[in-house]
């Protein structure tokens, strides 16, 4: 818990690690290590993945928020729609994917409205978790909630148990969002012009020539990129009248070549003088530029488990592999201080990117980033690409609840449905698992019922009773929500319900109580990390775009997690009595 809660490795392997390390002290037998990755919490979790990048690609989310355009005269309002849409798409598909997917649609309202999007983009980002409580499928807590369950009672949790508290608790929480929630927030960044961006680009970019006693004569592009300053980019190359656009790094620049740099002029100067470039041409606006068919600017928000996460642009060579050039990046609302070249890739950082427009969606997809700009959605009438995949879904959102398989039959089965109907490929369902979570699944599984077979969960479990000696059960159920959702906040909320569920069946048992009643109080928890941007990816998806620094999670989720509190207990009670 320790190496989860410091942060200097991620989570899945610390995760494997602490799996093999319990391998080799006898905790956990040998022919075990591996059972987690054949668990029906992580085929599920697999599964809805796979699910979602099929609703995804159905057109769905632009068909509903076609539904939102009315929404935008007050802030209220606009919180309000967007995060009862963002919510109901949490019930069904992973809370990152459906953030995602509304993340520039609320920017770009917010944007049109004539206010920040600080006011708008944290509460999307809780109402997605929020959704997540209503389903078994709305938040991976809740299918790891439900395994323990099947072990321990010989039943897993159903599609919609979780919905009477779920829901009890979503309404809840989205009315504080719309009505006291937003105003809470500071306006971070200001309300800004849509053609404006969040974060600072050069201006101009300037075209020169290489004479023929140039020293770079002969040199490859990339030398001329190790001369550049980290405020100029090498745009294109125009030779013999063609240009070439994004040159790669092995291109060999030849006497007269014109080279088009982008930067500030007051930078680009001192470097044409230093390696004797022909004199400056005519300074070309980034207006012009950006309306150009061959050219496109995007800004884009890196999103969790990219390629590039945790990467240096020098590393990574953008513009040798990808024909792509890096113009600004944007942490936490301010601009990065290191150098671009020396500039590491972190989750929820801001990309300022240029490249040619033809295979620039591509090159997003290829990287993980998610474009924060009007993406001109266009609202399409529901069809055989819309109904298959919604169909299909509900079929297997059916079959379960009735019963005739389990969910993570019933998902598998829908998974090769949907790429037999060529909805969503075989390539595509392979990059839409997030193998990250699945190594984390797969890793703490075996730990957690190690934990609970050897005694350790009894151990605590007892300690615990000890020091509230003589409280009722409904405090004991409280501390146990509060726990596990402050530890949310600290660490990663699936190793939270993973740890923390064996605990909760061991305090149950010591009160001979209703274990479900503790269950749902963990998976409540574990599900509303809402004080810090670490707790979940999609608090950490919003903070660069809104500009929100650590605090300001603090001033819009404390208030919410007292509110889950005060309404979880009294909802679990009576929709789980405890005895």
């Amino acid at each position: 818990m320790t190496m989860f809660v410091w942060g200097r490795f991620r989570y899945d392997l610390v995760a494997i690690a602490a799996l093999m390390a319990a391998v080799l002290s006898g905790v956990v037998p040998a022919d075990e290590a591996y059972m987690g990755f054949g668990h029906p919490a992580v085929i599920t979790v697999a599964a809805v993945l796979i699910i979602s990048r099929a609703l995804q690609n159905s057109g769905l989310v632009e068909y509903l928020v076609q539904f939102l355009a009315p929404a935008r005269r007050s802030t209220a309002s606009q919180v309000a729609a967007g995060g009862v849409l963002v919510a109901l798409l949490s019930t069904i598909m992973n809370n990152v994917g459906a953030l995602a997917l509304m993340l520039p649609v609320g920017l770009r309202n917010a944007i049109k409205s004539g206010r920040s999007p600080s006011l708008v983009l944290m509460p999307l980002s809780f109402a997605s978790l929020l959704g997540g409580l209503v389903t078994l499928i709305g938040t991976p807590p809740n299918i790891v909630i439900s395994s323990f369950r099947e072990e321990s009672s010989g039943t897993p949790f159903s599609m919609f148990d979780f919905t009477p508290v779920g829901l009890t608790l979503a309404v809840v929480g989205l009315v504080y969002l719309t009505t006291a929630g937003w105003r809470l927030l500071p306006e971070r960044i200001p309300a800004v012009d849509q053609n404006e961006r969040l974060v600072h680009v050069a201006t101009y970019s300037i075209e020169t020539n290489i004479p023929a006693d140039s020293p770079l004569v002969g040199k490859q592009v990339r030398e001329l990129e190790g001369m550049c300053d980290q405020e100029v980019s090498i745009l294109a190359i125009i030779r013999n009248g063609n240009r070439h656009l994004g040159p790669r790094a092995i291109e060999r620049l030849r006497s007269g070549d014109i080279v088009i740099l982008q930067g500030d002029p007051s930078v680009i100067q001192p470097l044409a003088d230093g390696i004797r470039l022909g004199p400056l041409g005519h300074q070309i606006e980034k207006d012009q530029e950006i309306k150009s068919e061959d050219v496109t600017i995007v800004e884009v928000v890196l999103m969790p488990h990219s390629p590039i996460d945790g990467k240096s642009m020098r590393g990574v060579r953008l513009h040798d592999r990808y024909g792509i050039n890096l113009l600004a990046v944007s942490r936490q609302g301010r601009p990065a201080t290191a150098r671009l070249k020396n500039t590491t890739f972190k989750t929820g950082d801001v990309l300022l990117l240029q490249g040619e427009a033809r295979t620039m969606d591509q090159t997003l997809e290829t990287l993980g980033c998610l474009p924060l700009a009007d993406r001109g959605l266009t609202p399409q009438k529901p069809g055989s690409r819309m109904l298959l995949p919604v169909a299909i879904f509900a079929a297997a959102i059916a079959a379960a609840a009735v019963g005739w398989v389990t969910v993570p039959i019933a998902f598998t089965c829908a998974v090769v449905l949907l790429i037999a109907t060529s909805t969503v490929s075989l390539s595509e369902a392979y990059d839409s698992i997030e193998w990250p979570i699945i190594l984390l699944l797969a890793g703490l599984i075996p730990l957690g019922e190690a934990l609970q077979h050897t005694g350790g969960t009894d151990l605590i479990a007892q300690l615990l009773l000890d020091s509230t000696s003589g409280s009722p059960m409904w405090l004991i159920l409280a501390l146990l929500l509060a726990v596990s959702m402050w530890l949310s906040d600290l660490v990663h909320n699936t190793p939270t319900a993973i740890l923390v569920a064996p605990l909760a069946i061991s305090i149950a048992e010591e009160l001979n109580s209703n274990p479900d009643a503790f269950l749902m109080a963990v998976a409540v928890g574990a599900a509303s990390p809402y004080l810090t941007p670490i707790g979940h990816q999609s608090n950490t998806l919003v903070m660069a775009p809104g500009g929100y620094t650590f605090a300001d999670y603090g001033r819009l989720g404390l208030p919410l997690q007292v509110l889950i509190l005060l309404f979880g207990v009294p909802a679990i009670m009576i929709f789980w009595p405890l005895t």
